[in-house]
């Protein structure tokens, strides 16, 4: 009787979701406030899918290279590979890549001492197993990866977020030469917390999650999962620890197996030396026995103690006493094949033009969240429009490509390579990249980060899809009840953020190849906790217990998400004219101007630098905007051909005009000075906190790059000369 609800549930959730994104290819022409209404059966059938699909995901860990990663390959493969419901064409690429694992015959250890009692052995995965997930033996210990081996021995001292002014305040009270320091998450990258102490001596990092920046302060076992989404006390989250993306050994060049290597040796961005992460009930019994003068009202945390320095090392009323704390790191680096798994649907009109949607498929652990939901909602997504397509009822103008991305755990390795293989081609054919990696954070509201340009379309995808649980209520309007902000041209609209780091694989699309781009999510509502992250992000409690239970019951929250990316790529795939919008874009530049102006102008006339072009620069590319958009007004669907492309092909060129790739020669694949301004505010700051005229040469430099970059982008904008 279940297996018949199941099949009942694929064909009546099928059905929904097909009518929720075909609303993105027929309803192109209806108005923006057009609303489906969902019937209330199928959205509970809808859940039967999602949860078939979720246990199957996550039935066994699947880190990159392992048994289980190659399994969930196979899955994507049979599912795009399917003849009545799969792609036009489905394959998998192979990568040579240089990854770093724990050694499972000698796993990394912590000590206090030779005879304290304190001894943390990294076995799998903790001390406490709540289902029999967390037992499982392919659990990977946590580790660093990327944290060279070896064994370090000093004293314990605190150095809250292993920020450079962090180590730069304690070492003006410790002398923190020959120390282990012990650090918490966020402030800084994971690698960043080593690499910030090595130059004042510290020998080995340790790093932890504070109950206060996760568990809104809460860290009792009653308290936390699997009582409630808390992490508990023994939970480590893993992670990369290298600071730059995509492969150590191969930058710029996809790394194939015949692929040339730089040696290990002239790698740069990784540790320097030993660093590990540990659970919050360790990080207690340590940082509540450390001596010394207590740490700024900043560096407190939630234990139940006064975050010392560290003397260094351990009080004298301490049952450490003066012992030293040891790391017996045991990881070791190794070249192994990762795949993506890339599937195709041709477009009918443009099939050289794509529309590409990826999102990554190796985790930690199980990853039930991160990136199962995602790869659910994907396999989803490819189901509904792959049997529209085989059935004849449907095929996109333009080509959509849809990427399974390998190894994005270790660095965003998958997406990165395949931008450097595809370089040429994806630089002049690709419209549009959605990365849907985490879908569901949580279920109170959507989240979206993108280019200024696609804000538009996804607010019209947000406006034709339900809320969850709120059948009078658009995804756009529950979106705009969260998080909002004024807007010049419309009013209160939806806070839409910037793709400004590299938190998941639109980073390489984005900074490496200058493609508009978007990140869509559910999340949390952060009126309600200050967890950086859903609180057992990169442990063994990612599970589909937890995710079933605590972060998205009924799986409606995966269901909006599929629904409003699936309507925003359709859109995408098959306008007549692209939905990119560029006055929206205009906008954005004239607010980040508003805010240099502010910041920086009156000190830039100190050193005869002047924001006058500047201000031309952004007025010339409202100009070239506002005409643009007066242009696509008059195309209509007999127009002619090569006209509405060369239209297109100026919107798809739009961000590749903010390339320059000398705009950041520290950083390694970012290329785009887009609309955030981030090489001269680095170059400013830098600049005021030197006072040295060779860095406010810098901060004219940048200015000057920036500032001929939004010229050449309104150049862009304009008619053929």
């Amino acid at each position: 009787r279940m297996i018949k609800q199941v099949l009942i549930g694929f064909l009546c959730g099928a059905a929904i979701l097909t009518v929720g994104i075909l609303i993105g290819h027929y309803g192109i022409t209806q108005s923006s406030s057009t609303m489906l209404k969902y019937p209330t059966c199928y959205l509970i059938k809808l859940f039967f899918i999602l949860t078939f699909l979720h246990r199957e995901l996550t039935k066994m860990p699947h880190m990159a290279t392992t048994a289980g990663d190659e399994q969930t390959v196979q899955i994507m493969l049979k599912r795009w590979q399917d003849p009545k419901t799969g792609l036009d064409h489905a394959w998998r690429e192979e990568y040579s890549v240089y990854l770093s694992f724990p050694d499972p015959k000698n796993p990394n250890k912590v000590t206090v001492g030779e005879s304290a009692g304190f001894c943390v052995t990294f076995h799998r995965q903790s001390k406490k197993v709540y289902t029999s997930d967390q037992a499982d033996p392919e659990v990977v210990q946590p580790y660093a990866a990327y944290s060279p081996a070896g064994h370090p021995k000093g004293k314990l001292v605190y150095a809250n977020q292993g920020t450079p002014s962090d180590y730069q305040l304690l070492n003006n009270t410790v002398d923190l030469r020959g120390t282990i320091a012990i650090t918490r998450y966020g402030g800084a990258g994971r690698g960043a917390k080593a690499i910030n102490a090595a130059p004042y001596g510290v020998v080995g990092v340790l790093v932890y999650t504070d109950p206060l920046d996760i568990n809104d302060g809460l860290m009792s076992d009653n308290e936390t999962y699997p009582h409630s989404w808390y992490l508990p006390p023994s939970g480590v989250e893993r992670g990369s620890f290298k600071s730059h993306y995509g492969d150590m050994l191969t930058p710029y060049l996809a790394a194939k197996e015949e692929t040339y290597r730089i040696p290990v040796e002239n790698i740069t961005g990784i540790p320097p030396i030993p660093i590990q992460p540990i659970g919050f009930e360790d990080a207690y019994r340590l940082i509540c026995e450390l001596g010394g003068d207590a740490a700024p009202a900043a560096w407190q945390g939630a234990f139940n103690c006064t975050y010392n320095f560290g003397g260094p090392g351990f009080k004298p009323t301490s049952v450490f006493k003066n012992s030293d704390v040891k790391m017996d790191i045991y990881n070791y680096e190794e070249v192994k094949n990762s795949s993506n798994v890339m599937g195709v649907i041709r477009g009918s009109a443009e099939p050289d033009r794509y529309v590409i949607y990826g999102n990554h498929r190796d985790s930690w652990v199980h990853g039930a969240i991160d990136p199962s939901s995602g790869t659910s909602v994907m396999l989803e997504l490819t189901r509904v429009l792959g049997t529209m397509v085989k059935q004849g009822q449907w095929r996109p103008r333009r080509s959509i490509i849809f990427g399974s991305w390998g190894a994005e755990e270790f660095g965003l390795i998958g997406s990165t390579e395949y931008t450097e293989q595809y370089f040429t081609k994806l630089s002049e054919r690709t419209v549009a990249y959605i990365n849907v990696d985490i879908a569901v954070f949580a279920n109170a509201t959507l989240r979206a980060s993108a280019m200024p340009s696609v804000q538009n379309v996804i607010f019209t995808a947000a406006k034709q899809v339900n809320a969850p649980g709120l059948d009078s209520t658009s995804v756009y309007d529950n979106w705009i009840h969260y998080s909002n902000r004024s807007s010049t041209t419309h009013g209160t609209i939806p806070r839409v953020g910037y793709l400004s780091g590299a938190g998941s694989d639109y980073a390489a699309f984005v900074h490496y190849l200058g493609i508009t781009s978007m990140d869509l999510a559910y999340t949390y509502d952060r009126s309600k906790t200050n967890a950086r992250i859903y609180p057992v992000y990169h442990t063994a409690y990612d599970t589909f217990d937890y995710a079933s239970k605590f972060i998205d019951p009924g799986f409606f929250s995966h269901q909006a998400v599929a629904r409003t990316a699936g309507n925003v790529l359709i859109r995408l795939a098959d306008s007549l004219v692209l939905p990119i919008n560029c006055s929206d874009y205009a906008e954005s530049l004239e607010d980040y101007l508003n805010t240099a102006v502010n910041l920086y102008q009156h000190q830039l006339k100190d050193w005869n630098i002047s924001m006058e072009p500047l201000k031309r620069a952004v007025a010339s590319f409202r100009s070239a905007a506002t005409h643009l958009d007066q242009v696509i007004l008059t195309i209509h669907s007999s127009c002619r051909p090569l006209k509405v492309r060369r239209i297109n092909d100026q919107l798809m060129l739009l961000d590749r005009a903010f390339l320059n790739p000398l705009a950041f020669p520290d950083k390694r694949a970012y290329r785009n000075g887009w609309p955030t301004f981030p090489g001269l505010a680095d170059a400013y700051a830098n600049a005021e906190s030197s006072g040295q005229a060779s860095d406010w040469d810098k901060v004219h430099y940048h200015l000057s790059v920036l500032t001929q970059a939004i010229e050449g982008a309104a150049h862009t904008l304009t008619d053929v000369i």
